[in-house]
């Protein structure tokens, strides 16, 4: 793969970042991708090391070693058309995964992997910039209808397998653009808008119909969750008009923290803060929190806090602390220990880099209020206390009790769920965690208790990563295919 030598002649590349006090002035991608000769350079230290750990490590199993060796020798053409043959959505991937297959890579136990990554970026963003991302719309038509519930990378990857095949697809959304969290709830400077755009075109062309600000059912939706519809459609509808229905909305539904003071101004979920930033960058009307100046602590170590880290920056907040339940991870794990699995490190991301205080094996105790005044009802601080961990549980360290000044808290601690209701409409059983009960694999994978609809992406799997909702997407497709045609030549 790739040149013999190659890992031991070059180092790892990555790219560049704008500096951090010229990027938090605007929401704008700040990372180019790699020049063709720095992509050569990296597919050139991909091994030939036997097992291609990498391809299980991509829960997708891009064909790594595959496009590393073609961009290593400059077949660019063919190295997009290996790269889509098991990803649909490189644009996505290539910016906002955490990289698993990096993980898993062989060069990874001295820590130094290939840029697997940023090679699959070079990859799309040249297809792109030379027209090769093209419409590939079926040949012939097969009369069935298909529903599809959520535009989310899952629902968006069933969407084009399906309507490449034949099928009449339609997608509903019950916001006002599609894309699902892709859209509104990843901010711009990580993912820009324009690339969903540039893939729905495409899919327009393959026949796929979107219908935005329609609510599947009139399910109440929990507190935290936007909705834009206008109007809503039956689950009895839906199955009376296609003849499969795909269940692939989001694990929505925010977990609180219901301790003293939850109710006060100034407290709210992350995506309350995150939604109406991408609305406004977008041409909405302006975001109705507005952190400037303040002060600000997000509760919660992931990607979503780490997203509200970087608003907060671009807003010019005067303070961001960021605080995590669990204890600090290792700064560097046990390669030899962890390879080729997803090890359990700190990690750091280009929001931090901009400016925030972080702590760890920290307990919200309860947020505290301005007692008169204007500013009375309005959050204040939050009284917070030290943890300590010992087997995996953990305890109260005895005086430690602080405070945090805090005009905003973001509540950033991950989704419990998807919209029940939805699933109780179609009258989907769902398993211990709330989530749809379908298996994945097998010839009934993906398929709910109701004959005719399926369930795929983090509805069906909880909370997870784009990476594996086009998966789930890809796999459901191939079932709902094989249900309707009783054979398929789409891939597992």
């Amino acid at each position: 793969m790739g040149k013999p030598t190659g890992f031991l002649e070059f180092q790892r590349i990555s790219e560049c970042y704008e500096k951090a006090e010229t990027r938090v002035r605007h929401y704008h991608e700040f990372i180019p991708h790699l020049t063709d000769d720095q992509a050569k350079i990296q597919g050139a230290r991909c091994m030939d090391c036997g097992i291609p750990f990498c391809n299980n490590g991509c829960p997708v199993n891009n064909l790594i070693p595959d496009w590393n060796d073609l961009v290593y020798k400059g077949n660019w053409r063919e190295a997009i058309e290996t790269l889509h043959s098991t990803n649909n959505f490189p644009e996505f991937t290539s910016r906002i995964c955490p990289a698993p297959c990096e993980a898993a890579c062989t060069l990874n136990i001295p820590q130094t992997p290939v840029g697997i990554k940023s090679i699959e970026r070079a990859i799309i963003d040249k297809a792109g910039e030379n027209g090769w991302v093209v419409p590939q719309p079926a040949a012939k038509k097969t009369g069935k209808k298909i529903a599809i519930v959520g535009s989310g990378p899952a629902g968006l990857a069933a969407a084009q397998q399906l309507a490449r095949v034949g099928h009449a697809v339609t997608v509903f959304e019950k916001n006002d653009r599609i894309g699902g969290l892709l859209r509104y709830g990843i901010p711009d400077f990580k993912l820009d808008k324009r690339l969903i755009d540039w893939r729905m075109a495409q899919m327009k062309a393959e026949g796929v119909k979107f219908v935005t600000g329609t609510m599947v059912t009139a399910a109440a939706l929990p507190a935290g969750i936007v909705n834009d519809a206008k109007k809503t459609v039956g689950a009895e509808q839906l199955q009376q008009d296609f003849d499969a229905v795909v269940l692939a909305g989001g694990a929505e539904h925010p977990r609180d923290l219901p301790v003293p003071g939850r109710e006060l101004a100034g407290v709210h979920f992350a995506l309350e803060f995150l939604i109406p930033q991408n609305k406004e960058v977008s041409g909405g009307g302006k975001n109705p929190i507005n952190v400037s100046g303040k002060h600000v602590v997000v509760i919660g170590g992931g990607d979503t806090g780490s997203d509200c880290v970087g608003t907060s920056n671009r807003h010019g907040a005067a303070s961001i602390t960021q605080i995590e339940l669990l204890p600090r991870p290792p700064e560097q794990e046990n390669g030899p220990l962890t390879w080729p699995y997803w090890p359990l490190r700190m990690r750091t991301s280009s929001s931090h880099d901009e400016g925030c205080a972080r702590d760890w094996s920290i307990g919200t105790k309860a947020f505290v209020g301005h007692q008169d005044g204007p500013n009375r009802g309005r959050l204040k601080a939050i009284k917070a206390v030290r943890l300590a961990w010992d087997g995996g549980k953990m305890s109260e360290v005895l005086g430690s009790e602080f405070e945090i000044p805090a005009d905003f808290v973001f509540l950033a601690m991950g989704f419990v769920s998807p919209v029940r209701g939805v699933l109780d409409a179609f009258g989907v059983a769902k398993d211990g965690r709330g989530n749809a009960n379908a298996a994945t694999e097998g010839a009934q994978a993906y398929s709910t208790n109701v004959s005719g609809v399926f369930a795929a992406g983090d509805m069906r799997r909880g909370q997870s990563l784009v990476v594996w909702a086009i998966r789930e997407g890809r796999q459901c497709a191939r079932t709902v295919d094989q249900f309707l045609m009783g054979s398929t030549t789409l891939p597992r």
